[in-house]
Formats: C-alpha cells, structure tokens, sequence
C-alpha cells in the first residue's frame, strides 16, 4: 500500500482522527523526573551517551527523533508520520487558515521532565533566529497536576532579572562565563510553581524552569542562548551561550546581549502580563469542564478538558488541535482510549490524537468509562483559534 493511500484511509477510518504513537526522546543535560510515566528501566533506552529521557532530541538524534507518527493499526511498524499526513492532507486536516498562512502545522506540545532545574537562557526571535537559518521559539508552560506526584528539587521559576538590574551586571555576568560560575541567576527573580496554572514566555526573556513536569505548546522551533553556566554543580560550555549566533558574532558580547528583549526582562510586572491562571469556558457543565490554561498571545493555545466518571460530551473546537489524555479511558471518537500508566520504550499506547480541524467542528465524542477518576486531556492549539483570551 502506497503511503499516501494509508494516510487516506487512516484519515477516513479515524473520521478525522489521527491516533499517534509515543515519542520518548533523551537530553544530554540535567537529571531525569521520572514522572514521564516510562518504564524505569528504560530511562537510559538509547545508552549513556546519549543521556536519560526528559523529552528532547540530542546532537547524537537521528533526523527524526522527536517527530510524531500516526498509527495505522496495532502494529508499531503499521506507521507514517505526522509531517507526511499533513502534506498529503493539507487543509483537510489543519484547516485552510493555517495552510494558507504557513503551509503546515505551526506548532507543538510536549512534556518536559526534570529532577533539577534548568539553566537560565532565552529563546531567540523571529529576526535573530532567521540569521542562522532557524525560526523564532515562543513557548508557554502548564503544570498540570496528574502528572506531578513529586515536585523535583527545585520547583521555582526564575523569569528576566530584577528591575533593578542593569544591562552592565547582566553583562559582566556573561564576560565571565568561561572564569568560573557566573552565578547569574543572583541577578533574576523567582517564582514557586503553582500546579494547575502556568506562564507564557516571549522569545527573548531569560528564564529557568523549575523542576515540575511541565507540558509545554510551542512554536516549531528550538533555538537558545543559555545565560547560566553552572546549574545544580553541571557546568556548561561557552557554546550554550552562542551555539545560535553566526560564526563571526561567537566573541561578541553586544550581539550575544542583543538577543534579550531587555524592557521584557526587568518589566517590573512580569508576572501580570504573562502568568497564566486558567479560565473557565462557558459551555462548562455537570458533565465536563473545560479550562483554557495558554492564552492572549498571537501564537499558541492550550485547553485542559475533564470529563466527569461516566459521562459521555461532544466537544466543539472551531480549530484543528493535538490531545493527550493524562488520567482516564474510556472512547475518543472512533477510539479506545486511555492515559498511559507505564509504558516500556518503543510500546504503543492509546493516549495521544490529531484531529482535523473538521472533525473539531463537527464535535469528538468521548467518554469516560470510569466509575470514579475524571478523564483528564490536554489540547493544544496553533494561533487560528476564535475563542483563545486574547486578554489576562
């Protein structure tokens, strides 16, 4: 069977609904939470050298480590993926909108799983991104509380620097980074994570991630300038701080502090315009809830969905989106479904979907088979959403 044909009939046996196979993927940093819900034995899946699982790909990453697939069956080989499906799709699957405007699905969520927290670093925009041949990375975070059992190490968010801080402290920080610890979070302002809330973050703003499991919708990129050096006693190498910059900009600080968006950084009221408490839908009932937890920015949102024991809701959304069901099972349109538990590296499950934005119109049936735990299910959104807050 040619590819495009089971990508056709996928689409068509699913109404609309793509189920997706697990990407677990390791990181050469940090230690690894473990709330990823993997089996413990298979944290170290691809060897050492490549570090333990916490979500990302790596230098040693083949070509299309991280990307989605959709199952075609019970059979992991039985596979295409994503990018494929909305290639041959195209707007029948994301919507003439987004295929107009970008010609392909803009974004993605993913969990991000640490025992300690990251290092103090920014994301590039648009323009800086676009040097070096890459793409601007906003992002936005949600702690979502099924999947918090424990808080990690350091469950605290620093975000900019402090208002009072000048540009010349920021900057000896950085002249210092090859000296010894540039302890430059000394200079930031922190914030305890709060579950069940959490934070949109421009491109631009230094930040440092506690240690809560984080699911994380972003735009379809990854491009950084790590700040901090030394982070929970491992060290970091210079190229952290310019592994983004051209070649010829690598020893110079004022382009490397170009990259901040510096009123952002010292805004004194960082946490008013881009902490996010969730907000309540209005077609919220007995039956179910839903809460949008990222919102009020030009690209990316975010939903979390319960759906009460032994319930049964057609859910409307006027926009293509991507699920994971984090507690529960029960039936997600065509499929069973259920929130993963404990899976061994490389095992199917029946937690994660795509659906078209058709299908989101027309409205998913599902329901919730418990006779007790709520359904729990995150939704991510590109910018094309009608109902996302545009407002905190």
């Amino acid at each position: 069977m040619s590819n495009s044909k089971l990508i056709h009939d996928t689409f068509e046996k699913g109404k609309g609904i793509l189920r997706l196979i697990p990407v677990f993927v390791p990181r050469r940093f940090a230690q690894a939470g473990q709330r990823l819900r993997l089996h413990p034995d298979d944290y170290y899946a691809l060897g050492t050298n490549r570090g333990s699982i916490k979500a990302m790909n790596g230098p040693l990453a083949p070509a299309d480590e991280g990307m989605s697939y959709v199952a075609a069956s019970d059979k992991l080989t039985d596979k295409f993926s994503l990018k494929d499906a909305v290639e041959e799709l195209g707007e029948a699957i994301i919507g003439p909108e987004l295929k107009r405007k970008y010609g392909t699905w803009p974004m993605y969520s993913k969990f991000f799983d640490y025992e300690t927290p990251l290092f103090h670093h920014l994301h590039l925009d648009e323009m800086a991104a676009g040097r070096v041949g890459r793409i601007g990375k906003p992002e936005a975070y949600y702690f979502p509380p099924p999947l918090n059992n424990h808080p990690g190490k350091f469950p605290v968010t620093y975000f900019g620097y402090d208002p009072d801080t000048t540009i010349d402290q920021v900057r000896e920080r950085l002249l210092n980074y090859e000296k010894g610890d540039n302890r430059i979070t000394e200079l930031s302002r922190a914030y305890r994570i709060e579950l069940g809330t959490g934070w949109y973050t421009p491109p631009g703003v230094v930040h440092a991630p506690g240690s809560y499991l984080t699911y994380e919708p972003q735009w379809n990129s990854d491009v950084n300038s790590v700040h901090e050096n030394v982070t929970s006693g491992e060290v970091y190498p210079y190229d952290f701080l310019v592994e983004n910059c051209p070649e010829d900009k690598k020893r110079d600080i004022g382009y490397i502090m170009s990259l901040m968006d510096w009123d952002k950084n010292i805004d004194p009221h960082y946490k008013k315009k881009y902490f996010r408490a969730p907000v309540l839908c209005g077609h919220s009932d007995e039956q179910h809830s839903e809460k949008w937890i990222t919102y009020a920015n030009e690209y990316i949102g975010a939903k979390e969905l319960t759906v009460m024991p032994g319930q049964t809701v057609v859910v409307k959304d006027a926009a293509a989106y991507g699920c994971i069901m984090i507690q529960g099972h029960g039936r997600f349109g065509e499929y069973d479904a259920e929130a993963a538990i404990m899976l061994r590296f490389g095992q199917m499950s029946a937690d994660e979907y795509f659906v078209s934005e058709a299908a989101a119109k027309e409205g998913v049936t599902i329901t919730n088979r418990s006779l007790h735990e709520p359904m729990v299910i995150l939704k991510h959104f590109g910018p094309n959403h009608p109902d996302m807050p545009q407002d905190v």
